[in-house]
C-alpha cells in the first residue's frame, strides 16, 4: 500500500526478485528481446502473472530500439455504421494476433475532426494508421504520411502518392446491378446515392450510368437523387420519386443507410413487392425482410484483413511500391432485386 492506502503497483524489480533474475533480464523478456533462455522466460512470465505486473508500454517503447508503441490508429467515418464496425473488427482481429492495440475514432466526414483525431493518434505515437478519408479532404493525411507514419487508406484511395489502399469493385458491381434490373425488363431505374464528395459515391454513380448505356436505357435526371446523408434523407427522396407521374419501377440504392431509408418508404406505401430494389452494401437483417433485400455485398472481413496486412507489412519495414488492392463485391439475390416491372411499363 502507498501513503494514500492504494495498492502499490508491482515493479520490474519485484518481478526480478520473485523470478531470481536481474531487472535487465526481466526487461528483455517483457520487451520480447533475445538473450534469455526458455526456462528463464517462463519463470519471468510466471512471476509477472503472479504479481499482476503490467509493463509501462509508453516507457517500454521509448527504450526499445525499434521505438514502436504496439498500437495502431484506425479512423473511419462512422463506427456506428455496420460497414465501418465490421471493418474495424476485422482489423482488430489481425492486430490482436500481432499483440497490437487498436485506437479507433469516427471522423463523421468532418475534415476538422479528421485532422484533430489524426493529431491525437500521432501524439500517442501509434505505429501506423488505417484511415477512411473524409470526402474531398486528404491534405492532413498527406501531411501525416510525409512525416513518415505508415498509412493504409481503406474504402477510398489516396489522392497523393506513396500510400497503400484497399477498395472494392464499386463501379463494376454497380453496373452489374443495373444490368440485372434491365434484364428483368425495367426501363425506369432510379439512382439514390450518398454525398458526391465521396469517391465511392462517384464511382457507383458512374457504374449506374455505364449500366444504363450498356443496356440502351435513357438517363432520366428526375430519377437521380444524390447527396443523401442517412436513411431519413433517402426516405424523403424515395417518396419524391414515387410521387412522379412516371415513377421508377426499380431502384439502385448506392449505400446501406440509403437502402434502409428507401425500403422504409416502399414498405410505408405497400410497394415493396412491386418496385424492385438492389442496394450497395449489406446491412443487419436485410435477409429477414419480406422480400429479402438484394445487395451488392462487400467482403468486409477481407477488406479489413487486407488493410491490416498492408499496414503491418509497412510497420515491419516493407519498402515495396504502393499497393492498391481490390476486393470484389458479390451480388446476393434475396428477392427485392428480382421483382419484374408491371406489364404496363413500356417506357423508353
Amino acid at each position: 500500500m502507498d501513503s494514500r492506502g492504494a495498492r502499490r503497483e508491482p515493479t520490474m524489480r519485484d518481478v526480478a526478485a520473485l523470478a531470481k533474475v536481474s531487472t535487465k533480464t526481466v526487461s528483455r523478456v517483457i520487451n520480447d528481446l533475445p538473450g534469455a533462455g526458455p526456462e528463464v522466460v517462463e519463470r519471468v512470465r510466471a512471476a509477472a502473472r503472479s504479481l499482476g505486473y503490467r509493463p509501462n508500454l509508453t516507457a517500454s517503447s521509448l527504450r526499445r530500439s525499434d521505438r514502436r508503441s504496439a498500437t495502431i490508429g484506425v479512423l473511419f467515418e462512422d463506427l456506428s455504421n455496420p460497414f465501418d464496425a465490421a471493418l474495424l473488427r476485422a482489423v482488430e482481429d489481425r492486430a490482436r494476433q500481432n499483440g497490437v492495440l487498436v485506437l479507433a475514432g469516427s471522423s463523421e466526414d468532418d475534415p476538422d475532426l479528421q485532422r484533430e483525431l489524426l493529431t491525437s493518434l500521432a501524439t500517442r505515437r501509434v505505429d501506423g494508421m488505417v484511415v477512411m478519408a473524409v470526402g474531398g479532404h486528404q491534405d492532413a493525411l498527406q501531411q501525416e504520411r510525409e512525416r513518415g507514419t505508415p498509412m493504409v487508406l481503406v474504402d477510398r484511395p489516396p489522392t497523393f502518392d506513396g500510400t497503400d489502399s484497399v477498395t472494392t469493385t464499386n463501379r463494376d458491381s454497380s453496373r452489374e446491378a443495373v444490368v440485372q434490373l434491365a434484364a428483368l425488363g425495367h426501363r425506369r431505374i432510379a439512382f439514390l446515392g450518398d454525398r458526391q464528395t465521396l469517391w465511392t459515391s462517384r464511382e457507383r454513380y458512374t457504374g449506374y450510368l455505364e449500366g444504363l448505356a450498356h443496356t440502351g436505357l435513357t438517363l432520366h435526371h428526375e430519377l437521380v437523387h444524390t447527396d443523401l446523408h442517412g436513411p431519413d434523407a433517402a426516405e424523403t427522396a424515395t417518396a419524391t420519386l414515387l410521387d412522379l407521374d412516371q415513377p421508377p419501377t426499380a431502384m439502385f440504392t448506392a449505400q446501406n443507410l440509403v437502402t434502409v431509408g428507401a425500403m422504409r418508404a416502399l414498405r410505408d406505401r405497400g410497394l415493396h413487392h412491386r418496385v424492385a430494389l438492389i442496394g450497395f452494401d449489406d446491412f443487419p437483417l436485410a435477409d429477414m425482410l419480406e422480400p429479402g433485400v438484394t445487395v451488392l455485398r462487400q467482403d468486409v472481413p477481407a477488406l479489413g484483413r487486407k488493410a491490416a496486412e498492408l499496414i503491418f507489412n509497412r510497420i515491419g519495414g516493407d519498402q515495396s511500391p504502393p499497393t492498391h488492392a481490390v476486393v470484389p463485391a458479390t451480388l446476393v439475390q434475396r428477392g427485392s432485386g428480382e421483382i419484374p416491372p408491371p406489364v404496363t411499363d413500356t417506357g423508353p
